[in-house]
């Protein structure tokens, strides 16, 4: 009740009301609370895929035969490559991958179809463009793939004698091993899942420390802080009426971007979603303290972006947002346990694609608890020495 009545306070009331006024006037602000949200996590979402496909492949076929022929039909038949142009000598077609005109490269020779009538082992050169080793990488396994499912059709084209044993040692024989993978929570292999979720974390972060910051540093530049030192309102008045009405602008970020991962991405709801939620405003509360953490350090507009850019990139890098923490160095995996940022993206990933509850994720909603409580505590400590 105590709580109540202190919200519900007129002076409280009056405030908060002025800055929902305010922000209504300043559009460029209201502009920056829906429009680079969306559109930043929209491109994210189709730009940042790590699926590669359509890779441009050069050839270069010697035997000119029947087989050869069959073997380039089923590397562009799949998706994965398409044939650019055929070359006269691997020296041109290592020249066209040196321009970048080439993703990938295939070198037949001359015996390719002789070798495969007579039973012997031929190989292929399959030169790869490793500028980009990631997509150097995902074009061998794609070229191995091909390569192995078309072995198969030649055996089973082939003409096999089967001779039916007559006497046999049972303790000899040895069985085959069979790998049959299952995909859990993603049997598709949609990689847009991981990207929109971890991003959805990092744009609420960043765009809650940018816009705090920005109406902090506004409001005293217009020199206003003073004049709300001359009226009857508490110190602890005038920061709740700064910070609440950019919390809740902030929630309905929160709750649009968890509508768009779902209308334009497709990502599945399998868990409960006010759970995804609570974490989104518990992020947006740490994405704040950043912020006004940030203004009561800097004078300007200016030094506050400045100040930010040595905070924001590395909390973004160091998140797994974008990419696995596995992939990090082993020394800097554990630094990425103090970054808010990452627990929301494993609350949001096990929450929605999971189904993960409470009973799992409470570890994660601890840490984000208390990131924003230090954090805002630092940053209202802060503002109010600078209100005294």
């Amino acid at each position: 009740m105590k709580i109540l009545d202190y919200l519900l306070n007129p002076r409280l009331r009056a405030l908060i009301r002025k800055e929902f006024a305010q922000i209504r006037r300043d559009r460029r602000l209201a502009i920056s609370l829906i429009i680079p949200p969306t559109l930043q996590l929209a491109l994210f979402g189709f730009a940042l895929n790590a699926t590669v496909s359509h890779l441009q492949l050069g050839v270069v076929d010697d035997s000119h035969s029947v087989e050869s022929r069959d073997l380039i039909a089923t590397m562009t038949q799949s998706g994965s490559f398409d044939l650019t142009r055929t070359y006269g000598s691997v020296r041109e077609l290592g020249e066209a991958l040196s321009r970048g005109e080439l993703d990938a490269g295939l070198a037949i020779p001359t015996d390719f179809d002789k070798d495969l009538n007579r039973g012997r082992p031929t190989e292929v050169q399959l030169l790869l463009n490793a500028m980009n080793a990631n997509t150097a990488a995902i074009g061998q396994g794609y070229a191995e793939g091909v390569i192995q499912n078309w072995n198969q059709t030649l055996a089973q084209g082939n003409l096999h004698v089967k001779f039916r044993q007559v006497a046999t040692n049972p303790g000899t024989l040895r069985g085959t091993v069979t790998l049959h993978p299952a995909f859990l929570f993603n049997p598709a292999l949609i990689t847009n899942w991981f990207t929109v979720t971890g991003t959805f974390g990092t744009l609420l972060m960043l765009n809650g420390s940018l816009i705090s910051s920005a109406a902090m540093i506004k409001e005293r530049e217009r020199g206003t802080v003073e004049q709300l030192m001359m009226t009857p309102a508490t110190t602890s008045e005038i920061i709740i009426a700064k910070i609440l009405p950019l919390f809740l602008l902030l929630c309905m970020l929160v709750l649009f971007a968890a509508l768009m991962l779902k209308l334009l991405f497709d990502v599945p709801f399998r868990g409960n979603i006010f759970l995804v939620l609570t974490g989104g405003a518990l992020c947006v509360l740490c994405g704040i303290g950043v912020g006004t953490f940030i203004a009561t350090y800097t004078k300007s507009a200016q030094q506050a972006q400045l100040m930010a850019f040595f905070i924001n990139p590395p909390l973004s890098s160091l998140s797994g947002a974008l990419t696995p923490v596995e992939a990090m160095p082993k020394w800097l995996q554990p630094i990425t346990w103090l970054n808010p940022i990452r627990h929301f993206g494993i609350i949001t990933r096990s929450c929605l694609m999971k189904g993960s509850g409470l009973d799992t994720l409470w570890p994660n909603y601890l840490a984000l608890i208390g990131f924003a409580f230090i954090l805002l505590t630092l940053s209202v400590r802060r503002f109010r020495n600078q209100l005294g």
